[in-house]
């Protein structure tokens, strides 16, 4: 299996697609202004306590106040506020972690009022994003993840993936550890730390020390409350960082400056790698040109359909997300019914979990698969559905199917679930039920072009149109294209874009920011 990653950086948004075999396997999307992202650490005030749920509300400038149990502020959380009253009490020197004392565990059993009290300042960190109605969940236990290495101030204890099965190499790095991290500091030995030299080891771990150093004085020179004092990497260094392994074959990325973080980033890492990370410089839209678009078109909305006919109903409600598994037109098996139901449900089980890493579909799944009569039948379906989930890096649980043929799944939520509304609003009418004519929309267009250069003083500038209009617009020797160019000038670019509905049109400048050339009759 081979994996590319494709990553489209836009004025407001940053889109990363993940293709193993040149399939969609996983898209995130993010604005770039985007804040309270999972991994972030605020240094903020508890709001209000609440005894009956044993936890409290605490303001990290969200609309909707940040939630935090009295379970989630961690057995060391009285060494932690020991420290950061120290810390915060002296602007002008910081008091070392080393010279802090260690304070008694915290009890279990406690409560949130005896340990906390309105207006107090506390360090935290997210650990999932704002969902729906609800603000982010925090935590006190402040970690630091880094590609082999998570560090996590005020423990003492190192721990070695159990993914590491050699008992040889566990030893190794558990003592290789131990030997090199500084006093107060626990650290969690990610799986590819497999076989590293120390070297490596010691130089990620200095990197992760560097950005406790560097939170601990944000928050000592912090003025006002709340205050950011660590901000996760993006999310495409942040997926590199999860996912990157030796399969990867290229890295496609659509922005400079970007390209020279994530290729810094890959040659840290891997420097055998470096070569993988390149720069897409082709004229039509990235993810056009990797097919991604059209992909993600089929694989999100209501219905999936994914072989022989057969579809997936995919439904999200506040409490759960349903999925009902239809064979649709497929043609019956000549084996019996049996062998077709198992043959869509098997199929389905392979649709379903890319569905889940593709939309990042959390909390609990419960699928109605066809009914099937045969024991070994429904054995079979829930061990393809537990292989096929072995690729998914977030938490899952998934029980047998139950008497009534329903498969129950919990997965893991730090995220709203994604989701593309791939229906297109038509982009003359705006919802009015009645168009210009569709004879009259390069005319239109012209109009616009000279309204660009004649009015606006535009030399330079793309025109990003259906594939279908813009191969009408370039047909033929002495195209409508060619026409324009040689009347207007030859900085007109025609840019055909899946995105785009058919009598949708973009102009951009030269530097790819977006030209708004809708009038008010359009808007209206």
């Amino acid at each position: 299996m081979t994996s590319e990653v494709i990553v489209d950086v836009q004025p407001k948004e940053i889109s990363i697609a993940l293709l193993e075999d040149k399939k969609l396997v996983e898209f995130q999307k993010e604005g770039r202004s985007a804040t309270f992202s999972v991994g972030n650490v605020y240094l903020a005030k508890v709001k209000k306590l609440m005894p009956g749920l044993n936890a409290c509300f605490v303001n990290v400038g969200y609309e909707r106040d940040a939630f935090l149990h009295y379970l989630d502020l961690s057995p060391q959380y009285l060494s932690y506020a020991k420290y950061l009253k120290q810390v915060i009490s002296d602007k002008k020197k910081l008091f070392p972690i080393s010279k802090a004392t260690i304070q008694p565990e915290l009890e279990k059993e406690g409560s949130v009022q005896n340990v906390l009290k309105a207006g107090q300042e506390i360090l935290v960190q997210i650990v999932k994003e704002p969902i729906s109605t609800k603000g982010p969940r925090l935590t006190c236990e402040i970690s630091f993840p880094g590609r082999y290495l998570v560090l996590i101030p005020f423990q003492e204890k190192v721990s070695v993936s159990s993914k590491i099965k050699s008992s040889a190499e566990r030893a190794r790095l558990k003592q290789l550890i131990q030997s090199i991290k500084p006093k107060h500091f626990g650290v969690i030995v990610r799986t590819v730390a497999e076989g590293k030299r120390v070297a490596e080891l010691d130089t990620e771990l200095k990197i992760l020390l560097k950005k406790w150093d560097d939170t601990i004085t944000k928050a000592q020179k912090a003025s006002s409350m709340p205050t950011l004092v660590y901000e996760e990497t993006s999310r495409t260094m942040a997926m590199l960082r999860d996912l990157f392994n030796p399969s990867y074959e290229n890295i496609y990325i659509n922005d400079f400056d970007v390209f020279q973080e994530v290729k810094n980033y890959v040659t840290l890492i891997a420097p055998e790698s470096a070569n993988i990370v390149k720069q897409y410089t082709g004229k039509l839209p990235i993810f056009d040109n990797f097919d991604v678009t059209k992909q993600i078109k089929a694989s999100f909305g209501k219905t999936v359909s994914y072989k022989h006919g057969a579809y997936l109903i995919i439904e999200h409600t506040e409490a759960l997300h349903v999925v009902d598994v239809n064979s649709g037109n497929r043609s019956k098996s000549k084996d019996g019914q049996e062998a077709n139901a198992l043959d869509v449900n098997l199929g389905a089980a392979d649709e379903l979990a890319r569905q889940l890493r593709l939309r990042d579909m959390g909390g609990i799944i419960v699928v109605d698969f066809i009914d099937m009569n045969l024991a070994e039948d429904r054995q079979k379906l829930y061990e393809r559905m537990c292989e096929n989930m072995k690729k998914d890096r977030a938490r899952h649980n998934i029980l047998p199917l139950s008497k009534f043929g329903l498969m129950q799944i919990t997965r893991q939520r730090v995220r709203p679930v994604m989701d593309v509304n791939v229906e297109e609003v038509c982009p003359t009418c705006f919802g009015k039920g009645t168009v210009k004519s569709s004879y009259l929309f390069t005319d239109v267009l012209e109009h616009k072009i000279q309204t660009m250069v004649e009015k606006l003083g535009f030399k330079s500038f793309s025109l990003h149109v259906h594939p279908y209009v813009a191969a009408y617009i370039n047909q033929g020797i002495v195209s409508l294209k060619r026409k324009w160019q040689i009347k207007y000038g030859f900085g007109l670019k025609i840019i055909p874009s899946q995105k785009l509905a058919f009598l949708q049109y973009e102009f951009y400048d030269k530097n790819g920011q977006e030209i708004d050339m809708k009038e008010e009759i359009e808007l209206n």
